[in-house]
C-alpha cells in the first residue's frame, strides 16, 4: 500500500469512527482489523470467522456509506480472514457460545473501557489491553450560535452550580451538538471538579447494564452504583422505547437524585412529551427542569464548526472553500466533518493542493445526489406560483399581499429545509425567529380551517396553494 494509500485510508477510518461512534470503532475496528485500499474499494481484513462474519452483517452499510464518502461513487467490499490479527483479549461477545446477550454485551464493553464513563478521583477507569482511551468532546470547542446558545448555557449553569436546575433535557436532530455538549460537561467536570463524582451513559449502555443487573450481577450493586452520583449524563433517551422494566427503573432513579439535590442532563431526538413509550409522569419529571432545544446550524455556525475541524486536522483550506461547503451542506455537524474527510481525501488521491475546484469535484455527486432545499428555492417557488416579484418576500412591506406569501414561505421553509428559525427569519427580511414560529402557527391554523386566504392578487384554498408551491419546488 503507498502513503497516499495509507493516508486515505486514515482519513476512512476517521470518517467510520463519526459514523459508527467512537465506542463502537474502537471495539470492532482497533487492532483486530486491517483496512486496505485496493482498486475499486476496500478490503477487510479480521482475526477470525466469526469476526468476519459479524462486521460483514453489523457494518456493511456502514462501510459502503464511509466509502462513498471518502472516495467517491459506489466502492466494492472485500472481506478477509488474517489469523495473524487474532488477539486473545478478543471481547467475549466475540464468543457465540458465550451466555446472555445482555451479559455478553457488557462483558465486551467493560473489558474495552466502553460500558461507562466515570468522573472523580474514586472512580479509576481501567484501560484494556490494546485499546486506546476514549477521546471526549471538550466544551472548549463547541461552536456556540442562535441554534445552540441556550443548550451552551444549560451546560454552563450544570458546572457551576450542580444541581440548581435539574433536570437539564437536550433535544433536537442527529448531528447538531448534542452529545457533544454532554461529552464537554463530562469532560469539563473530571479536570475541574476532582470531588465530583460524574457518569455519563447512552441509553443504550444503561440498559445493557441495567440487564446485566437484574439477570446476573444483582440490582443493589447497580442500584448503590447509579444512585449515589453527583452528575448522571445520559444520551439517546430515545433508545428506551419499549422497555418498561428499564423506564421504571430510570424513573426510581432520577427520583432519588432529585431528591438529593444531584445533577441530570439528559438528551434525546425529541422533546419529553414526544418520547415513545413514555409514561406522562417521567415525562412530567423530565419537563420539570431546563428544556432546551437544539437546532440545525446557521450558516456563520457551519463555518465555525468547519473553522475547528480545520484546524483540529492541520488542513490548509481558504475561506472561499470554507464558504462553499457551508453554503452547500447544511444539515448538521457530522455532513460537515464527511465533506472535509472527502475533500482530504480526493486531495491526496489527485495529487492536489485542496481549492474551491477540488472541493466542487470531490462534493459535486454529494451537493446533487442528496441537495437540500435551500432557503432560495422556497423562495423562487412561492414568487413564481403567486406571480411576486422575486425580492418582494425579503422586503419591509406589510401588506397581506406581500406578509401572507411570507408567512407561507416560512412555514415552507421549516418543512422543507433544515435551517435555524434564526436564519429563516434574516432571509425573509431580517426578523426574529419568533416571528418565523408565529408564521408556522397561523400557516398551521390556516390548514386545520381549511382557510381561503388573499395571497398576491387572488384568493387560493390553502391546501391548493401549497401543493402549486410545492410542486414548483420539486420542479427547481
Amino acid at each position: 500500500m503507498t502513503q497516499d494509500d495509507k493516508e486515505i485510508v486514515s482519513v476512512l477510518r476517521a470518517a467510520l469512527a463519526e459514523k459508527v461512534g467512537q465506542d463502537r470503532y474502537e471495539l470492532w475496528f482497533g487492532a483486530a482489523t486491517r483496512l486496505t485500499r485496493q482498486p475499486g474499494g476496500l478490503l477487510v481484513e479480521v482475526g477470525s470467522p466469526f469476526l468476519q462474519t459479524w462486521i460483514r452483517t453489523t457494518f456493511r452499510k456502514e462501510l459502503e456509506a464511509t466509502c462513498a464518502e471518502t472516495l467517491g461513487g459506489l466502492a466494492t467490499l472485500e472481506f478477509r480472514v488474517d489469523e495473524s490479527l487474532a488477539q486473545p483479549e478478543t471481547p467475549a461477545i466475540l464468543d457465540p457460545s458465550a451466555g446472555t446477550a445482555a451479559g455478553d454485551a457488557v462483558a465486551a464493553l467493560k473489558q474495552s473501557e466502553l460500558a461507562f464513563a466515570e468522573g472523580g478521583s474514586s472512580a479509576p477507569v481501567a484501560k484494556s489491553a490494546g485499546v486506546r482511551a476514549r477521546k471526549f468532546a471538550r466544551l472548549q470547542s463547541f461552536v456556540v450560535g442562535p441554534c445552540n446558545r441556550l443548550a451552551y448555557a444549560a451546560m454552563q449553569m450544570a458546572l457551576e452550580r450542580a444541581g440548581q436546575v435539574s433536570p437539564v433535557y437536550l433535544y433536537g436532530p442527529t448531528g447538531v451538538g448534542k452529545t457533544h455538549l454532554l461529552e464537554g460537561l463530562w469532560s469539563e467536570i473530571r479536570q475541574v471538579r476532582r470531588d465530583c463524582r460524574a457518569v455519563y451513559l447512552s441509553a443504550e449502555q444503561f440498559t445493557t447494564l441495567f440487564l446485566d443487573a437484574l439477570h446476573r450481577t444483582g440490582l443493589p450493586s447497580f442500584r448503590s452504583k447509579y444512585r449515589a452520583v453527583d452528575v448522571l449524563l445520559i444520551d439517546d433517551l430515545h433508545f428506551f422505547q419499549g422497555k418498561k422494566a428499564t423506564l421504571l427503573e430510570l424513573q426510581s432513579t432520577i427520583d432519588t437524585l432529585q431528591r438529593a439535590g444531584k445533577q441530570l442532563i439528559f438528551a434525546a431526538d425529541r422533546p419529553p412529551h414526544e418520547l415513545p413509550g413514555v409514561e406522562s409522569e417521567l415525562s412530567s419529571r423530565l419537563s420539570g427542569g431546563l428544556v432546551c432545544g437544539l437546532e440545525a446550524p446557521d450558516h456563520q455556525t457551519r463555518l465555525g464548526i468547519l473553522r475547528n475541524l480545520v484546524r483540529e486536522r492541520q488542513l490548509a483550506l481558504g475561506e472561499e472553500v470554507l464558504e462553499f461547503i457551508a453554503g452547500n451542506l447544511t444539515t448538521h455537524a457530522r455532513e460537515l466533518s464527511g465533506a472535509l474527510n472527502r475533500i482530504q481525501a480526493a486531495s491526496l488521491a489527485w495529487q492536489k493542493p485542496i481549492s474551491k475546484a477540488l472541493a466542487e469535484d470531490a462534493l459535486g455527486e454529494l451537493i446533487r445526489g442528496g441537495r437540500n432545499v435551500a432557503l432560495t428555492d422556497i423562495e423562487q417557488a412561492v414568487c413564481k406560483t403567486l406571480g411576486l416579484e422575486p425580492a418582494s418576500l425579503q422586503s419591509d412591506r406589510k401588506a397581506k399581499s406581500i406578509s401572507y406569501p411570507r408567512m407561507l414561505a416560512m412555514w415552507l421553509a421549516r418543512k422543507h429545509t433544515r435551517a435555524a428559525l434564526s436564519e429563516i427569519g434574516h432571509f425573509f427580511g431580517g426578523r426574529s425567529h419568533s416571528t418565523v414560529i408565529s408564521a408556522s402557527k397561523t400557516v398551521s391554523h390556516w390548514m386545520s380551517e381549511q382557510a381561503k386566504v388573499p395571497l398576491a392578487d387572488q384568493t387560493w384554498p390553502i391546501e391548493d396553494a401549497i401543493r402549486r408551491v410545492e410542486q414548483n419546488l420539486r420542479r427547481a
